[in-house]
């Protein structure tokens, strides 16, 4: 082998171990680019993940929040209507029971009421009242049930308050009384609670 020939032949092998270290490292530093984009991908994926949680986090506490201001809302609208409606329904009741004094069933039911005090009071002393707007009824009571009335001050709209001092019992069987324990006991899930 010739001298030019030998240089011929040293220039293909280094232009060849040239070429081949050169893809080599064209290679290497394609798969070490590919996995920097594979990283680059995977940091981002997780990056846009942990936004889109965050963002329905957010979301999701806005929309519970919004929730709550409209339940407290309607709350306040529902017990407004309830008490509104409760207002009328009580009105409605004391209209029936202005109606039922009016009528002569008020007088035998009074009578049936102090007759009941009486037998419960037995020898002892007892001081039965009558609404003051029901003092026009005085005499015909009197008379028919034998019971010595008074008329109270106080108008408790119809029915009869009682005192038997020596039992210290105290009767309260007056229409204000009894309107004023339903409408607390009144409820609109099921009426009065013993129902």
């Amino acid at each position: 082998m010739t001298i030019d020939e030998k240089l011929q032949h040293f220039y293909d092998v280094s232009v060849e171990e040239a070429k081949e270290d050169a893809a080599k490292e064209i290679q290497e530093h394609r798969e070490s680019l590919a996995r920097m984009l594979e990283e680059h991908k995977h940091a981002r994926r997780q990056g846009a993940e942990a936004e889109i949680k965050a963002e329905a986090d957010h979301v999701r506490r806005e929309i519970n929040k919004a929730l709550s201001a409209e339940q407290i809302t309607l709350k306040r609208e529902w017990s407004k209507k309830q008490e509104e409606l409760k207002e009328n329904l009580f009105s409605l009741v004391r209209k029936k029971a202005e109606s039922f004094m009016a009528g002569p069933e008020y007088l035998d039911y009074l009578c049936a009421q102090i007759k009941e005090i009486q037998e419960f009071a037995g020898q002892d002393q007892v001081e039965i009242s009558l609404s003051c707007n029901d003092g026009d009824k005085l005499s015909v009571l009197t008379e028919k049930t034998g019971a010595e009335l008074t008329v109270s001050q106080d108008n408790f709209i119809g029915g009869i308050r009682a005192a038997i001092p020596e039992k210290n019992i105290m009767i309260d069987n007056s229409f204000l009384e009894e309107l004023s324990s339903m409408r607390k006991e009144f409820k609109f899930d099921g009426g009065l609670k013993h129902e």
